[in-house]
């Protein structure tokens, strides 16, 4: 069935409450582990359907925030959901607290009942209406920065569409483009202040309501980070400005000579090439097409995933006025299929969307018969390893896409990813910084992450510009307003990958299975444990980031 011919059907809340507490009456009833497990069962089918739900009328606003009748839908949703995440929270306490929680955790694992302690501790019918108030404000932030028209050389773009002027070949251009996204920024600031200033305020009463000292360990929680918490995160990005911050000052040096500036700005920190960075060749049906040839061409399991996928039409990647930014994969598990959602611009960008969301989406195909649906509640840390290295398993078809600049792509993408890793830290700092200070000022905000520029990006340089020149630059940065938390992910999924790579130039065949074992083993396992399991160290471990920044450094200088 094509993404289209999916229906849509608004769920009623009133049957979505009788039909949990039904469930949860029967499972407290139960005679028996093997009777609870079937009770389980029917929850699987009610979650599926539900989840499916939401995610399809999610994914329709997304691709036209315009679209009236999926932005009424797009409200109900926010409204609804944290109603039923506290019914999903009061099924699962039952089988927390069940008297064969033996037998439970024989057949849905240990790792699903230690997120359902997170969760619970995450929730409670007290911080419903602030729950319902956080959707809203994060749902306003989306629609302001999907909304954003932008004139620039008598034309009017969005942020995605004005990209390919910020990375161009001509500094000029570069210049007066960044100056427009600024611009269109400094009419906003005021708006963006203040809704986060709410949702800080919001989290943290929600925190407070819980019996927490902050939102941070709140939005742990939320994370279900349960292989590691705050000591470890600390750990980690302290290793990240020791070895990989000097990395990228080596690095900016080199590209500050390929470019050739005397000294880099902020319009110049995305370029890596004097003639501009390599642009995939072809329409966005031809991509699309050479990504499927190439995906028939790395394994029978990819073959048969990217078949399905195009198939039955489970992308939506043009960039198009009134689409909302990013790009993301959701699962419908009621239809076992990935659908991914992005905004092709003409950029590198695009290819990224071919290999790191069809990473997501890999992954999900082949996971897809799980009958314990909680063997798919993949953390964040690890879902985005699956993505984040499928970058690098297709290094081998880049000629498809940037034909004769196919080793220009590989530079700058390795350039890239090793840039990242400071700023991922900082965007992970600064939330710890605005969560613990939840009374600071939107002034004191952007001077904290001014501060943090020093440390982590020590060479960029604004020069005079209103906004960005000010501390502004977190505010294009969705996560910090809709997922708190998530953005150190990233980091640690970008280290695990780049092992990936080190490994797929000795031995690309033995890297794949290994990549695959991990694809398969989904969230069977707590974190470290998966990682040792196929064979990869553990970005907490002493030494690992050091000995990583060797590795990567031969690479980015060979």
């Amino acid at each position: 069935m094509k993404f289209s011919e999916i229906p849509y059907k608004r769920f009623d809340i009133d049957e979505v409450k009788q039909k949990y507490e039904s469930l949860i009456e029967s499972s407290k009833n139960a005679a028996s582990g093997e009777e609870q497990f079937e009770i389980h069962k029917k929850y699987y089918e009610l979650s599926s359907d539900i989840v499916s739900t939401i995610r399809i009328g999610n994914f329709r606003h997304d691709i036209d925030t315009s679209d009236k009748f999926y932005a009424a839908e797009k409200e109900y949703i926010d409204e609804q959901l944290p109603v039923i995440e506290q019914l999903e929270n009061e099924y699962k306490k039952v089988l927390f607290n069940s008297p064969y929680r033996d037998y439970m955790e024989e057949k849905i694992g240990k790792v699903a009942f230690k997120n359902i302690e997170l969760a619970s501790k995450s929730i409670s019918d007290e911080i419903l209406p602030l729950m319902q108030e956080e959707n809203a404000l994060v749902s306003r932030y989306d629609n302001i920065i999907a909304s954003a028209k932008i004139p620039f050389d008598g034309e009017i773009y969005n942020l995605s569409l004005l990209r390919k002027f910020q990375t161009g070949k001509d500094r000029e251009v570069r210049k007066r483009a960044w100056k427009a996204y600024s611009d269109y920024f400094l009419t906003v600031t005021d708006e963006l202040d203040d809704i986060f200033d709410k949702l800080v305020k919001n989290r943290t009463a929600q925190a407070k309501a819980l019996g927490y000292d902050s939102f941070v360990e709140l939005g742990y929680n939320r994370m279900i980070r349960n292989s590691y918490r705050r000591k470890e995160v600390e750990s980690f990005r302290k290793q990240i400005k020791e070895s990989f911050v000097p990395l990228v000052s080596k690095i900016n040096e080199e590209r500050r000579k390929q470019i050739g500036v005397d000294k880099l700005k902020y319009y110049d920190h995305e370029v890596f090439f004097k003639e501009g960075n390599p642009c995939p060749i072809g329409t966005p049906e031809q991509i699309m097409k050479a990504g499927q040839e190439m995906y028939r061409e790395l394994s029978p399991e990819t073959a048969e995933f990217i078949d399905f996928m195009m198939d039955n039409e489970f992308f939506d990647v043009l960039g198009r006025k009134n689409k909302k930014q990013g790009g993301y994969m959701e699962y419908l598990p009621k239809y076992k299929a990935p659908i991914i959602f992005a905004n092709f611009n003409g950029t590198s960008g695009d290819i990224d969307v071919i290999t790191h969301e069809c990473g997501h989406a890999f992954q999900g195909y082949v996971t897809r018969n799980e009958e314990i649906l909680e063997n798919l509640d993949i953390t964040m840390e690890t879902a985005e390893i699956h993505s984040m290295s499928m970058e690098y398993f297709t290094y081998g078809w880049m000629k498809k896409f940037f034909g004769e600049k196919e080793k220009e792509y590989f530079k700058m993408h390795l350039e890239d990813s090793i840039s990242f890793v400071p700023y991922g830290c900082m965007v992970d700092e600064f939330q710890h910084i605005v969560y613990d200070n939840p009374d600071m000022t939107p002034k004191q905000r952007k001077e904290a992450w001014m501060e943090l520029e020093k440390t982590y990006r020590p060479e960029m340089d604004y020069e005079d510009d209103e906004f960005l020149g000010q501390g502004g630059f977190w505010q294009k940065q969705l996560h910090i307003f809709g997922l708190p938390f998530y953005y150190i992910d990233y980091v640690l999924a970008s280290v695990v990958a780049m092992q990936f790579k080190v490994w797929m130039d000795k031995d690309f065949d033995d890297a794949w299975r290994h990549y695959l074992e991990l694809c398969k083993l989904s969230a069977k396992d707590f974190y470290e444990n998966e990682l040792a399991q196929v064979g990869l160290l553990s970005p907490f471990k002493d030494g690992t980031i050091s000995k990583l920044v060797s590795e990567m450094e031969r690479e980015a200088f060979k």
